[in-house]
């Protein structure tokens, strides 16, 4: 067994490092590549990494040190920023994206819950492409960085509301136990995560800042530790590692926290999207092939349009509104996280999840081809648009 773990671990970052050279020359994101990696090595690929347990106990292990380190990045000052524009855009797109997708779905014959979920999955852009093609000056210091953060924070806050109610149909009783554990727990769950960081972290912290090597294994145990407290009271562990990071995002040293556990947040992401792919069956293909590219193309075009006209009626520049619309205009990680995890839960099955994923790595492939086409990015494909 040790040896089979060493062998995957080699096979999945070697492989990604030679991909991600591949994927950065032809000017795509490179969590394209762990994907592709996944694919290509996984049980339905070459079986190279075939061990369908351990690919799920690798995506389990990402996807709660990625929504930590989400919920780190969660600072209420950036909400408040402008937060009226914001709120109107993002509640009004993602209520017609998640029309969108729901017809659409309906259109190829989905059942009404699958193609609910279809929709939900529609409503969210990538976190990741919104940030990581974004030049840090225009990030924080312009009004299109302002702009895509505050759409990409509250559509953020909009998927774990989707998370909880998927967490609610996996542990069974329907609707209202899916909003009624969130409800009754939540608010607990986050008390304690509130009184364990003011009056024991934060002092720890405080004590042996100069340690290193204990803030970042005290990080760790925070995260799984709130996360396990969370699976205790009912909960996900996704969950509870997301209040984990709200928790602390607000405290001066969330910054430095989020700087000591970036290795460990980029080891986390190769590895969950290398299982995302590894557990997409190709088999499946002749049968979603049709839905998931009508779905990706549906909102690759309407997707900018639509928050191009959404901003520039709230008054800002239509240049700017565009450009916008354009970083935003595809699927997210959440819309991973949704495909997998609505499976689990029993909501939807294994095709429309593999419509959902395939869908989603087709608009991560033509939107970030075209904005480092098009507008600045630190992989731009010309030296004027390139911006670090």
């Amino acid at each position: 067994m040790t040896g089979e773990l060493e062998l995957s671990v080699f096979l999945i970052f070697t492989g990604a490092a030679v991909l991600a050279t591949l994927a950065l020359y032809a000017r795509q994101a490179i969590l394209v590549a762990y994907i592709l990696l996944g694919v290509l090595l996984g049980p339905f690929g070459l079986s190279l990494v075939g061990d369908p347990e351990l690919v799920q106990q690798i995506a389990g292990v990402g996807i709660i040190f990625l929504l930590y380190l989400l919920g780190l990045d969660l600072l209420p000052q950036q909400l408040w920023t402008m937060l009226g524009e914001a709120l109107v855009a993002t509640l009004l797109s993602s209520s017609l994206f998640w029309l969108l997708g729901f017809a659409l779905a309906r259109a190829f014959d989905l059942p009404p819950a699958e193609a609910a979920l279809v929709g939900a999955a529609a409503m969210f852009s990538s976190t990741i492409i919104g940030v990581k093609l974004m030049p840090t000056t225009a990030l924080h210091h312009r009004q299109t960085g302002q702009m895509v953060v505050s759409v990409l924070l509250l559509q953020d806050l909009l998927a774990i509301v989707v998370l909880l109610l998927l967490e609610g149909y996996k542990t069974g009783g329907g609707l209202t136990l899916a909003l009624g554990r969130p409800l009754a727990t939540l608010p607990l769950l986050i008390f304690i995560a509130w009184i364990l960081e003011r009056f024991v972290i934060v002092r720890l912290i405080a004590r042996f800042d100069q340690i290193h090597e204990y803030i970042f294994l005290l990080a760790i145990a925070w995260c799984l530790g709130m996360a396990q407290l969370a699976a205790v009271m009912g909960l996900s562990h996704e969950i509870g590692a997301f209040v984990a990071g709200v928790v602390l995002a607000s405290s001066p040293i969330a910054l430095f926290i989020t700087d000591k556990l970036k290795p460990l947040r980029d080891f986390f992401l190769v590895l969950f999207f290398f299982s995302i792919g590894a557990m997409f069956s190709l088999e499946s293909l002749g049968a979603i092939a049709a839905p998931a590219i009508a779905l990706a193309a549906l909102l690759l075009v309407t997707k900018p349009l639509v928050f191009r006209a959404l901003f520039v009626r709230a008054g800002e520049e239509r240049a700017v509104s565009l450009e916008v619309g354009v970083r935003l205009g595809q699927l997210s990680e959440f819309s991973l996280l949704i495909a997998v995890l609505a499976v689990e839960a029993g909501v939807i099955g294994a095709s429309t999840s593999y419509l959902i994923q395939l869908a989603t790595l087709l608009t991560f492939i033509f939107s970030s081809g075209y904005i480092v086409m098009r507008y600045p990015t630190p992989i731009a494909v010309s030296d004027r648009l390139r911006r670090d």
